[in-house]
């Protein structure tokens, strides 16, 4: 039996980006890493290896490190994204260039995806407004760091756009 989510996209490899993928990865799910840069994205990938590390030398992984990075795709394109089940938004906390992040995803990712956003300041619903799925746009804000707290909050937005 199937997943419903096997591939996930997580935007924005800084801070909580990079986690959210980590855990992602530790998961088990394919993740497609996207950020604005190559430079940025190494250093996500650095930062998560070290952070592995740490977590197999407590011994709370049981799969090598190597094969838990196999499954984190970083890239700069959005294209990348097309086929993920799930987008979780991880970028600056800027109602603004989070939109502009919706706005770009929503015309190329499969309709069935559901997108998401790790804020805790902005309406979802303002959010979710960027797209033609408000119906299928939630708050998922992770506690950090993710690989060690295993709490999310699910916010629900109001299931239908604002006014823009």
């Amino acid at each position: 039996m199937s997943r419903a989510i096997e591939k996930v996209a997580v935007v924005g490899a800084g801070t909580m980006g990079h986690r959210i993928a980590e855990v992602c990865a530790i998961h088990d799910y394919e993740v497609v890493l996207i950020d604005v840069s190559d430079e940025i994205l190494r250093n996500a990938l650095e930062k998560i290896r070290w952070s592995l590390e740490g977590l197999a030398a407590r011994g709370l992984v049981k799969e090598p490190i190597d094969a838990i990075l196999s499954r984190i795709k970083p890239t700069t394109s959005y294209e990348e994204a097309r086929d993920v089940d799930l987008v979780i938004e991880a970028v600056v906390e800027n109602a603004a260039v989070k939109k502009e992040v919706f706005k770009r995803l929503d015309g190329m990712v499969k309709a069935d995806a559901v997108f998401t956003t790790n804020t805790s300041t902005i309406l979802i619903s303002e959010l979710a407004s960027a797209t033609s799925r408000p119906e299928k746009f939630a708050g998922l804000h992770f506690i950090n760091p993710p690989a060690l707290i295993h709490f999310v909050e699910v916010i629900k937005g109001t299931g239908r756009a604002m006014n823009a």
